[in-house]
């Protein structure tokens, strides 16, 4: 049996766990506090808080000690931005760069407008809501802080879903997203689909009044659910990529808009259903870039049926595989381009021989951010500005749009 020891906390970790000399990973802990504890194995699970400091707030969740959910609902809200925008400075000097550091925004708590929820069979029901902290365990969220109230209140939809399609040993992924014309919901992980299970799904989406409802590659739309980019109004394939909150969208189009001021043709990389292509359109001609067809489909259809907006071709590509080369990208006086978390190094490369005026940069990586960043500012572009964005709130997630041109 350890003895208990008492440690200062030094920093946090990328997984928002404390972190003192050792290292002793110390759990739900800040910079600064003085712990005391049992370590094993390098960590103190259950801390006792011998000093705390005054960034420690108490957690607005009820669920925080126990969920998985969030991580950092015991710093306060400037604790948390600034340790985010310091997430990326690090970055950025890992690489030898720095540039101007826009104050953080974030989206206010109950904003989340999407969420995968678990589901799992009991004796008694279903039970639906998020793991526990380091546990495939599903505890309940009845009224979770972090999802809009839509969602929350949509879990004897997960549990009900979970009744009829899961068995006791599997567990549901039902993803739930808030769309304009009611829940938007997409299932994975259940049993496979008959025609008996096809009515009972139908009766599921009535008595909860969905848009839609997914099981698989199995799709049932009572109404379309659509969600509004610029003047468009798009249908997302189901469980297709959507930003988590309207007013984290609202942040990074404000920036990419900014950085795009005065192109009149565009290329919008990684381009999904149109989040930045559609509103850009009221300003210039778009080529929207995306590897997946169906997500290119519904950008085109929903620009297709939009009004006062310029022209918007689209293009299922690979862009890891096959990016696009600079005489492709020579006729564009702008690039957007927002990468999945592995980044951009193909394309980044192209960009940089290309030397197209400004780029706009979407990332949800600080870290393959800032290496990407760094071949561009290599090849003459000048990083202007870097604007984090928190719209995963309470979270270790960090996002940000940044402004790119030539010196």
């Amino acid at each position: 049996m350890s003895e208990d020891q008492r440690v200062t906390v030094d920093r946090l970790g990328h997984r928002g766990d404390g972190i003192a000399e050792g290292p002793i990973y110390v759990p739900g802990c800040l910079p600064g506090e003085v712990v005391e504890g049992a370590v094993n194995n390098g960590v103190m699970a259950v801390p006792r808080i011998v000093t705390p400091v005054s960034d420690r707030v108490s957690p607005p969740c009820r669920h925080a000690k126990s969920c998985g959910g969030c991580q950092l609902q015991h710093a306060s809200d400037s604790f948390v931005e600034g340790w985010k925008t310091d997430v990326v400075v690090r970055a950025l000097a890992a690489q030898g760069l720095e540039a101007e550091m826009r104050p953080c925004i974030t989206s206010p708590s109950q904003s989340r407008r999407r969420a995968g929820f678990s589901a799992r069979r009991t004796k008694k029901g279903a039970l639906a809501g998020f793991h526990a902290k380091a546990s495939d365990v599903v505890i309940a969220v009845p009224d979770c802080q972090l999802v809009r109230p839509k969602l929350a209140a949509a879990l004897p939809l997960a549990e009900a879903l979970a009744v009829a399609g899961s068995s006791r040993k599997g567990e549901l992924t039902v993803q739930i997203t808030d769309s304009d014309s009611g829940l938007d919901v997409a299932v994975t992980g259940g049993k496979a689909i008959d025609d008996g299970f096809r009515v009972t799904l139908a009766g599921i989406a009535q008595e909860f009044d969905l848009a839609r409802l997914a099981w698989d590659d199995e799709v049932l739309t009572r109404r379309p659910p659509y969600q509004q980019f610029g003047k468009a109004r798009v249908v997302p394939p189901p469980g297709a990529f959507l930003q988590a909150t309207a007013e984290g969208e609202a942040a990074l189009l404000a920036c990419v808009t900014e950085a795009m001021s005065g192109a009149k043709y565009m290329a919008d990389l990684f381009a999904g259903c149109g989040t930045f292509a559609l509103p850009l359109a009221q300003q210039g001609k778009v080529h929207a870039v995306e590897a997946y067809a169906d997500m290119a489909r519904a950008l085109d259809k929903g620009w297709r049926m939009a009004e006062g907006l310029r022209h918007v071709s689209h293009e299922a590509r690979d862009l890891f595989r096959n990016p696009l080369l600079p005489d492709e990208l020579a006729k564009f006086d702008g690039v957007v381009i927002d990468p999945p978390r592995a980044g951009a190094e193909a394309q980044t490369v192209q960009l940089a021989i290309a030397q197209v005026p400004r780029i706009a940069f979407v990332s949800c990586n600080p870290v393959t951010f800032a290496r990407d960043a760094a071949r561009l500012v290599e090849s003459g572009y000048r990083l202007d500005w870097v604007q984090t964005v928190d719209q995963f709130r309470w979270s270790t997630h960090v996002e940000l749009a940044a402004q790119f041109s030539l010196q």
